[in-house]
């Protein structure tokens, strides 16, 4: 096994992934270059638009297959794209009529679904992303209706995000289809991926496709980061809010050469005052600070088929939590006061290689490779958490077809290396993971109302034992605009119960782990199926663009790693599932362009999640079963010189959500069963003074609505009844913000 490790290891050592970019020239009927021609990808907000010579570049992943240009005057073209390759389109003049003067005042959605792929994704665009000028990646789903965003505890100012009912570790996040937010990571991994450096968002719902791991259960979070070959020369983001928190994120991009280009990315931020709104003498926020950089590195030669990318990236991220008059200097571990502090080291390098078969531009093979350093350092009262982890990865893929376009797969090795030093007070569960896997994918489009992709994997992992993963996505189109998929799919995956629970390390819980003999702290893995039926309708409504969506997906667990706050307040209990757990998520939505450029996404969400535990079967405790959201957003006409207002307005509704047992501790330190439903509404507004220059204000939480008691023995910290983990709803109450963003293009 070690052996086949250190073959691929050495392997994958030159060479970084296939990507992924389609390039090409747009050519007038004269064969002359048409500069500024729209390019994009049907269905999705990945756009850009061709150069002074007529070339142009664009990011490409297997889910995007129609590619539509288009100029003023010619004809709008669309190319069925199944891999990536070089395009050179000439362009038919439109004869239906000679425009004297076009005026373009229609914009492609933020948020957008595709009716063409197998797979139920949705994309949000860079444009969705600003709407709640978002300083990080888990902040940044606010206004995503299929992405529950929660407080994580009292104490961090940490956001967990929940999809179809389950938490992250259940979701594969990757970075550019490389899996990045995972392990050590899981906690605060999101909060680590300043939301400007990101692209674009792909969100994809039941089990991921099989070429990206078996650890997908839930779903499937892909972010696509700027492409230095396409990104603007400057870009200056600065924030700053009534939490007293500041950020700064700026761009640098050149294009060294007409093959390689570059970017650095940098951003800041702090958080200086403390805050204790709810006067139970702990801070409602983390004082703390981020240093983040990234480097990127393309290379693109499309007409030889090559094509990388090459990442470089630092971050050191403080944060000082706990009692208002905690000082660390004097206060750490001596039980005067409580606090606590998680410092956190990473260093990334990442890279991908592509090569697309000139003479067979249906064919391409390439490697994705990366390197993981992640070093947390961390205490919460008198009880310390530290975790490293050392991680590699390497995933080598081939593209190709069968007979013809119709027909086509996609086949693999990966390998992946963990390396853990994991120590919880003295105890120490430093371990090492290590897995070897091959893969295929097969998909059949008929490129007009069906297709159907069947995928498999085959590993054997050192702890995990020797395993199949079987998926499955298809996708049929009845009538017109009206898209029916269903989808099917095994995960499996290692729990690592303390980074992924280390909200419950700010409480006096006991850690208790009924162990069976398993090979992950004693337990088994978790196993679980997913199944999902989708159904989207688009039609007119009183001339407008109306969208219907009915989701509706079930996970049964075969076996999980149980996370029981039922049984005692004073601890929290790990074993296997003895028994049922399921999780059903129903969602339906209604989508309207009431007018040309203010839309309305509404969204009610159903949840059915339930456990046996050695109590008894429960909810799952923390997760509201009713949910209901809407967001509203307006934007002017952009009048001379670029100028526009943009009104955007986000409003959710909770219903009770079921909360871990407090009934044996004093009346005082109760909580009750349930959680009183509320309401939250955030809101921005930004003025866009010319192409290069906005500014906006927002406000988080405009009703003030806080919960009532957010800290248990918050006068006992270190007593028996202390607990910061019970959250389910704000505790900073009211925010405001603003900012500004400048563009050198």
């Amino acid at each position: 096994m070690h052996k086949i490790i250190m073959f691929f290891l050495l392997l994958s050592a030159p060479f970084l992934q296939a990507q992924d970019t389609v390039s090409g020239k747009v050519l007038d009927e004269n064969s002359q270059p048409l500069p500024g021609a729209a390019v994009y990808w049907q269905d999705t907000t990945i756009s850009t638009s061709s150069a002074q010579d007529g070339t142009f570049t664009i990011p490409y992943s297997s889910d995007n297959m129609y590619l539509v240009i288009s100029y003023i005057g010619y004809t709008a073209d669309t190319i069925h794209v199944h891999t990536p390759q070089y395009i050179s389109h000439k362009m038919t003049p439109d004869s239906g009529s000679q425009l004297k003067e076009v005026v373009v005042d229609k914009t492609r959605a933020s948020l957008s679904r595709s009716q063409t792929k197998a797979a139920n994704v949705s994309t949000m665009g860079a444009k969705e992303l600003l709407k709640a000028a978002c300083c990080n990646i888990a902040e940044s789903f606010e206004t995503n209706p299929s992405i529950d965003v929660n407080f994580s505890d009292a104490l961090t100012g940490s956001k967990q995000i929940k999809m179809l009912g389950l938490t992250s570790p259940y979701l594969l996040i990757a970075e550019e289809n490389i899996p990045a937010v995972r392990g050590a990571s899981q906690a605060y991994g999101l909060s680590f991926i300043p939301g400007t450096w990101v692209e674009s968002i792909q969100i994809t719902k039941g089990a991921g496709p099989v070429i990206n791991g078996y650890e997908s259960i839930s779903g499937q979070i892909n972010y696509e980061m700027l492409k230095p070959a396409n990104d603007i020369p400057f870009f200056l983001n600065a924030y700053g809010d009534t939490g007293s928190r500041f950020e700064l994120n700026t761009h640098f991009n050149k294009k060294v050469s007409d093959k390689w280009s570059t970017s650095l990315f940098l951003h800041g931020n702090t958080r200086v005052s403390k805050n204790d709104m709810n006067h139970d003498h702990f801070l409602d926020n983390p004082l703390g600070k981020q240093i983040n950089v990234l480097n990127r590195w393309q290379y693109t030669n499309a007409e030889k088929g090559w094509v990388s990318f090459l990442n470089f990236r630092y971050m050191r991220d403080e944060k000082q939590a706990g009692q208002v008059d905690f000082d660390p200097d004097t206060d750490r571990y001596s039980g005067h006061h409580w606090g606590s502090e998680i410092n956190t080291d990473k260093v990334d390098v990442s890279g991908k290689l592509g090569y697309v078969f000139p003479d067979m531009p249906y064919q391409s093979i390439g490697l994705q490779t990366s390197f993981n350093y992640h070093n947390q350092e961390s205490y919460f009262g008198l009880r310390t958490y530290d975790i490293d982890q050392k991680s590699f990865y390497s995933n080598l893929i081939f593209n190709s077809i069968i007979s013809n376009t119709l027909n086509k797969f996609a086949t693999g090795l990966n390998v992946t290396y963990d390396k853990y030093g994991e120590f919880v007070n003295t105890t120490d569960y430093s371990r090492t993971d290590n897995s070897v896997g091959v893969f295929g994918e097969y998909t059949y489009d008929n490129v007009n109302n069906f297709s159907i992709v069947l995928g498999g994997r085959f590993d054997v992992h050192n702890r995990l034992g020797a395993f199949f993963t079987p998926r499955l996505h298809m996708r049929y189109n009845p009538w017109k605009d009206a898209t029916f998929r269903l989808s099917a799919g095994r995960g499996k995956r290692a729990a690592n119960i303390f980074a992924e629970n280390q909200s419950l390390f700010g409480s006096s819980r006991a850690f208790n782990i009924a162990g069976s003999g398993g090979k992950l702290y004693g337990l088994d893995p978790e196993i679980a199926w997913n199944y999902g039926l989708s159904f989207i309708q688009k039609f007119p409504l009183f001339g407008k663009t109306t969208e219907f969506v009915v989701d509706f997906y079930r996970t049964d667990f075969q076996n999980q790693v149980v996370t029981d706050l039922y049984a005692s307040p004073q601890q929290v209990l790990f074993y296997n599932l003895n028994g049922k757990s399921y999780a059903n998520s129903l969602q339906v939505e209604l989508n309207y362009e009431i007018t040309m450029h203010f839309n309305i996404r509404t969204a009610y969400k159903y949840y059915d999640i339930k456990t046996d535990y050695t109590t008894g079967s429960f909810e799952r405790p923390l997760q509201a079963r009713h949910r209901f959201f809407a967001n509203v957003g307006y934007e002017t006409h952009i009048a001379e010189k670029g100028k526009q207002w943009k009104f955007d307005v986000t409003y959710n509704w909770m219903g009770q959500q079921r909360l871990p047992y407090t009934g044996s501790n004093p009346v005082e330190e109760q909580m009750g069963t349930y959680s009183p439903s509320f309401s939250l509404v955030n809101a921005q507004i930004t003025r866009t003074f010319s192409s290069v220059f906005e500014m906006y204000v927002g406000a988080e939480n405009i009703g003030n609505y806080r919960q009532n008691k957010a800290i248990l023995g918050a006068n006992d910290p270190f007593g028996p009844y202390f607990d910061s983990s019970i959250v389910y709803a704000p505790v900073f109450g009211q925010m405001y913000y603003a900012g500004l963003r400048f563009k050198i293009k």
